[in-house]
């Protein structure tokens, strides 16, 4: 871990083995990550290899104007909690030409993570590129102003995902851009779930956080399932201004289809597959 640097520069072809098959057979649940930045502003990371993670391969956590470049995150697609890249309360992030391909989310963008730009990554296997899961902590800070383009996504299981938890603490996810995104068997390409409960242990209820201005622009590809785009938010706290523009997502051949519940959807443009909510 490098914790309160500025100015740090960490490069090399040589590869971090987490060795981490140990600890997925086991039932304890583990904090450790390969490499972690806690504080640390003006870092420039690139070409590492990472391999085998205990938990997260890169973890980027309160820190300032950090810039990673081709990178590889690798690990089993069994592998829990294996995510390529988690960004916590950090603001001025920059990722590109990574390739990911974990048992987890490829890049997963907790709370207080503001303007960030993610291009030219390609993840898969993996549970796609996740914003959330948010509102699982009191004070979460908004997610704003997050840019994914030019990304290849193959054999995941999510492609584009908002998640958050329900019921959940209140909070914000504002101004965010998927475009020019590729996908290849993905299971849920776009994905927007407020209904969000891994365990089978939530209270139920509607999510309080606020989903303001997503757009989605030429996403293209095939979904390994009949629902293309799902887009299932709070009855409370109903979702704003979804635009899709450009989509074009096939189900064996066949036009997929669109799911919208408490949602704001428009289908900007002609020729879109799906065209229309269910």
């Amino acid at each position: 871990m490098f914790s309160h640097v500025d100015s740090l520069s960490i490069s090399g072809t040589g590869t971090l083995d987490g060795n981490g098959a140990s600890y997925w057979e086991t039932t304890h649940d583990t904090t450790i990550t390969s490499l972690k930045f806690d504080k640390v502003n003006k870092v420039n990371i690139r070409d590492i290899h990472s391999i085998n993670s205990k938990k997260f391969h890169f973890n980027v956590h309160s820190s300032n104007n950090v810039t990673i470049a081709n990178i590889h995150a690798t690990a089993p697609d069994h592998s829990p909690n294996t995510d390529g890249i988690h960004l916590g309360k950090s603001n001025n992030i920059r990722i590109s030409g990574a390739t990911i391909a974990t048992g987890d989310d490829c890049i997963s963008i907790g709370d207080g993570v503001t303007n960030v730009d993610i291009t030219g990554v390609n993840c898969g296997p993996g549970h796609g590129i996740s914003i959330g899961s948010l509102g699982q902590d009191l004070g979460e800070k908004e997610v704003r102003s997050i840019r994914v383009t030019n990304c290849n996504l193959k054999n995941t299981k999510n492609g584009l995902r908002i998640k958050t938890f329900a019921a959940s603490t209140p909070g914000l996810v504002s101004d965010i851009t998927f475009e020019g995104i590729i996908v290849d068997n993905v299971d849920k390409p776009i994905i927007i779930d407020q209904h969000y409960c891994p365990h089978k242990k939530c209270e139920g209820g509607e999510s309080s956080v606020l989903i303001n201005g997503v757009k989605f622009i030429d996403v293209r590809g095939s979904s390994s399932k009949e629902v293309g785009v799902k887009v299932d938010c709070s009855k409370s706290h109903p979702c704003k201004d979804i635009q899709l523009k450009g989509v074009s997502l096939t189900f064996e051949g066949k036009p997929t289809n669109a799911f919208c519940s408490s949602a704001d959807v428009q289908f900007l443009g002609d020729g879109q597959t799906p065209s229309s909510c269910s």
